[in-house]
């Protein structure tokens, strides 16, 4: 039921039945998650009470997370039109790619690919949201509340930290990383995309 997988370039909107947008992604595919690993990724997802704030030391890194917001704000404009949505889109990425040790403009790409920014889409094998996360990682490492994958902060820590879990099952190869992400492990088409995707949000 998880193998189904339709890798295209321009993963554009479709509109289901209920009139909710549908992104045509692949699926992660469930597997086993030895209890260290479970106990470790439930921690990872694990949402505080406090706003996604980038931790930023010094003063270049102040000075360059301002010209790339300023710059990815101006790149994702007519995707989300409303300035606050995008801005609050913006900082929370860079906090949760951050967070997971990613490249942001990986994480651009990959949420590009997967649902074109679009929050509450919903792929042919039921992934959901920004970066298209099945529903099972809900009951396996976090409250079982598929819903919350509609939360933009919730979606974003499930994506960037299963791609980082995976990331450590393919010993830091990026591109077997993506294909597993996807469930297309082995095959081109996905990552390919994704990289393609990730020049256009490179600083």
């Amino acid at each position: 039921m998880l193998r189904r997988a339709c890798l295209r370039h321009g993963l554009g909107a479709l509109v289901g039945i209920a009139g909710a947008p549908v992104a045509w992604a692949g699926a992660q595919k469930e597997e086993h998650l030895a209890d260290s690993v479970r106990t470790a990724m439930s921690a990872a997802v694990r949402l505080s009470s406090e706003p996604p704030v980038p931790v930023l030391a010094t003063w270049h890194e102040q000075q360059y997370y301002q010209r790339w917001l300023h710059a990815m704000n101006a790149r994702l404009g007519a995707r989300m039109v409303n300035d606050f949505t995008r801005l609050e889109f913006l900082r929370t990425v860079w906090y949760e790619a951050a967070r997971a040790a990613l490249d942001v403009s990986l994480v651009l790409g990959l949420i590009q690919v997967e649902s074109n920014f679009r929050k509450y889409a919903i792929s042919s094998v039921g992934a959901r949201g920004l970066m298209q996360v099945m529903p099972f990682w809900v009951n396996a490492i976090g409250d079982g509340d598929a819903s919350k994958l509609f939360h933009q902060q919730t979606n974003l820590r499930f994506g960037c930290s299963i791609l980082q879990y995976y990331l450590h099952r393919e010993n830091g190869n990026l591109f077997m990383a993506l294909g597993r992400y996807n469930g297309s492990r082995g095959r081109d088409t996905y990552p390919n995309a994704v990289f393609a995707a990730q020049k256009q949000w490179a600083l």
